[in-house]
């Protein structure tokens, strides 16, 4: 059973940082798209990046972009997203996903495998 893990998660002050990690212990990202979503309480979930693993393409939600950016470490099989200039509204749970390439867009429209959440809150 393939399970994405993710870490990096906590409290922090409005307009400050974190990076959050996704990994999948025994399992290659290969030949996958992988996305962050997050869910506020109260809240539909959203995507928030995605990237192809294989060759590096990204994709950031404008809700998001200047602040958040997605990479990875090939040799890590880990993709992180870097949130920078924090805000509240970012408070969420966040997740992370695997889902097969797809010919037609950067990231698919379903995804495989997901993991349990990190959740990031961001109060003074």
């Amino acid at each position: 059973e393939v399970q994405l893990v993710e870490s990096g998660g906590g409290l922090v002050q409005p307009g400050g940082s974190l990076r959050l990690s996704c990994t999948a212990p025994g399992f290659s990202f290969d030949d996958y798209a992988v996305a962050w979503f997050r869910q506020a309480p109260g809240k539909d979930r959203e995507g928030v990046s995605c990237m192809s693993f294989s060759d590096g393409r990204t994709f950031v939600a404008d809700a998001v972009k200047g602040r958040f950016t997605i990479s990875r470490d090939n040799a890590k099989n880990t993709v992180y997203l870097q949130m920078d200039s924090l805000k509240s509204e970012d408070t969420a749970l966040y997740n992370c996903a695997a889902g097969k390439m797809v010919p037609t867009a950067l990231c698919p429209g379903s995804y495989q495998y997901w993991g349990q959440g990190t959740q990031v809150t961001v109060s003074s």
